[in-house]
């Protein structure tokens, strides 16, 4: 599988992805073949769609698959869902694109909040779109593409199935070109199946077991005797320390790094006041691990955020969000690393990651520093999965129309 190209409107999450996936030190099982027609650098769909309408155009029919995950922010059951957040728009512009190449399959990721996410704004007094606004953003999303061609279906999965140490529910679409006679009876459904056999496939190639603890993926990053050295990532200012890695003690640990020459970046150490510090060891000590505290817990230690979790360190974690304190160490009064977060997403430790690493205030609205692109991802263990399903499908429904084996090049758009 081929990636082309891919779209993402941050600079900083950019610049990790073209470090990844597009510049010349990327991997090569894994670098994208850009156009030359498309300035490597961060895009807004809209953008994209606007200045490259005829290029996109030209793509149609040699595209395979169109992944996309529009930001899900203005979904999450995490917030109170806005009906006018602008970022949902960006579901229709992500129809649009689908419009344009017209692949042969599309694939959806969002949150479970996407299924709820029911209108409570303005639109245009017409009763189709009265009717429009009673349903949900996926249904909506489905109707619109089946409007152009797809027959599409979606179910939730939990991606600690996966192989991915970590608690978390996505919603996942499929989405199939009705006008490929080729394809047989309900294709859609045959392709959840290829994931179910791709996901067990993978838990026995790579050794992963029913379900990873946090402990497994992290254990080897923790702080425990060993000497702390300086931070010396280039974009963190002085002041900061980390400690080297253990000997891979797991089959997770020793996959994640697989691949990776020396030691993975994104190590640094919260830099926490004693008070907070103390705090933390007194939640470690006293609040059920594997949860989120509870009122009265909150009460006790003086907090007002809702959503921490103390992890437990023999069960998958608790959902990684782009908030670095909802999250605290099994075993160590601390927040966790980007690293750490990264591996509980299953992110491989030869995965670079760029830009600030967190960022505060109303920049939040305005910036993805390494925190909030691990906690904005899709778990590549999930991702894999899905991926090698789709493809699969596509090859074993093209020779079933073919009479014989064709081999095919799958090219894949991201967004």
């Amino acid at each position: 599988m081929r990636g082309l190209f891919a779209i993402e409107h941050d600079p900083m999450a950019f610049e990790s992805f073209a470090a990844n996936f597009v510049e010349d030190g990327a991997p090569e099982s894994v670098r994208f073949d850009w156009p030359s027609w498309l300035e490597r650098r961060a895009w807004s769909v809209a953008e994209l769609l606007e200045r490259h309408h005829a290029d996109l155009e030209e793509l149609r029919g040699s595209v395979d698959i169109i992944a996309g995950g529009p930001p899900c922010q203005g979904f999450s059951l995490a917030g109170q869902r806005i009906e006018n957040d602008p970022r949902n728009l960006l579901v229709e512009k992500y129809v649009e694109a689908v419009k344009l190449m017209r692949p042969a399959a599309l694939i959806l990721e969002n949150v479970p909040g996407m299924q709820y996410a029911h209108g409570t704004g303005t639109l245009p007094q017409a009763a189709d779109m009265r009717q429009r606004r009673r349903r949900s953003f996926y249904d909506r999303l489905a109707i619109d593409l089946d409007a152009v061609g797809y027959e599409v279906r979606a179910t939730l999965v939990d991606a600690s199935r996966f192989g991915v140490p970590q608690r978390r529910l996505r919603l996942i679409a499929i989405g199939l070109r009705k006008d490929l006679s080729h394809w047989p009876l309900d294709s859609v459904g045959h392709v959840f199946d290829l994931i179910e056999e791709a996901r067990a496939e993978q838990l026995r190639d790579f050794e992963l077991g029913d379900a990873v603890s946090a402990a497994d993926a992290i254990s080897d990053l923790e702080i425990g005797n060993r000497p702390l050295v300086e931070c010396t990532d280039p974009q963190s200012p002085g002041g900061y320390f980390q400690a080297t890695p253990a000997v891979a003690a797991t089959a997770y640990q020793k996959f994640m790094r697989r691949g990776a020459e020396d030691a993975p970046d994104s190590l640094r150490l919260a830099n926490h006041r004693d008070e907070i510090r103390l705090r933390y060891e007194k939640i470690l000590q006293n609040c059920q691990r594997g949860v989120r505290m509870n009122d009265d817990d909150r009460s006790l230690f003086g907090l007002k955020k809702h959503r921490i979790h103390p992890m437990s360190p023999s069960e998958p974690a608790p959902t990684i969000t782009t908030m670095p304190d909802d999250v605290l160490h099994y075993a160590e009064p601390r927040i966790l690393t980007v690293r750490e977060s990264a591996r509980l997403q299953s992110f491989p430790d030869w995965f670079r990651f760029r830009g600030k690493f967190t960022t505060g205030g109303n920049r939040r609205t305005r910036e993805c520093p390494r925190y909030t692109q691990v906690g904005n991802a899709v778990p590549p263990l999930l991702a894999r999965a899905i991926g090698v399903a789709v493809s699969r499908a596509l090859e074993k429904f093209e020779r079933t129309h073919a009479g014989a084996q064709v081999e095919r090049q799958t090219k894949v758009v991201g967004k």
